[in-house]
């Protein structure tokens, strides 16, 4: 299975942090948010990750190399000056993941899910890890259902944790669902993933599971030195 991990976003809630430094770079516990990801990828036993790039696209090649160091090959795919969102993005960088189901995660988050519980191909079109709802973000995002499937609507919800497993096929009618979202029309598109995962779940596509253990979204300088000072703590 190859992965990609979306690494484009402008960091601009973490500002004066990312003036110089893209957000997936920034430290914690020693060492920069995506090693984190590269090392359980590697420990899974993924080879491949694309890395897409935008914001200070530059310091990432210095920074990570080709990934040899942790047993993997990178690529980067830089989606310009504007980031392509995450639909975008994924669609941009299909030509190196290929035909086949991959693992996808976002550079900014933080988690000690256990990787190797994901499936090597969704059951449908997704498979989406589920976290409690954190305090920014109180009314979660979907219902995980008793049968593992994920509705936009239902109660509890929980939120998605930036961490999932895809099919290509996801992918096929995005300009159908997104047709009039700004940006949709350019070349390369830039179009949101969520709207792609709840026209999905109206047909039972996506299923999902709830990891209760630790996650933080590092979206505040603020967030980021709780985690740093938890993890130099062994927490």
């Amino acid at each position: 299975m190859k992965a990609l991990i979306f690494a484009a976003g402008l960091g601009e809630r973490m500002r004066p942090l990312t003036d110089h430094t893209p957000k997936p770079l920034l430290e914690v516990g020693g060492k920069p948010l995506i090693a984190w990801h590269l090392e359980k990828l590697a420990a899974l036993g993924v080879r491949e990750v694309v890395v897409n790039t935008s914001w200070l696209a530059e310091r990432f090649e210095p920074a990570l190399g080709d990934g040899a160091r942790w047993g993997l090959r990178l690529q980067f795919r830089y989606e310009g000056p504007t980031p392509l969102e995450t639909g975008g993005g994924m669609l941009n960088a299909l030509s190196l993941l290929g035909d086949a189901p991959f693992l996808a995660i976002n550079g900014d988050i933080w988690s000690d899910y256990d990787l190797a519980r994901l499936p090597q191909a969704p059951a449908g079109l997704a498979h989406l890890v589920l976290v409690d709802n954190p305090e920014h973000h109180p009314a979660g995002d979907f219902h995980l259902r008793a049968d593992g499937r994920l509705d936009t609507a239902g109660q509890p919800r929980l939120t998605f944790a930036g961490i999932g497993v895809y099919s290509p096929d996801l992918l096929r009618d995005w300009q159908t669902v997104e047709a009039e979202y700004p940006g949709a029309r350019h070349d390369p598109p830039r179009f949101r993933l969520a709207p792609l995962l709840r026209a999905a779940m109206q047909h039972g596509q996506v299923t999902g599971e709830h990891h209760p253990g630790h996650w933080t979204d590092v979206g505040t300088p603020q967030r980021l030195q709780s985690l740093d000072q938890q993890l130099r703590a062994g927490a």
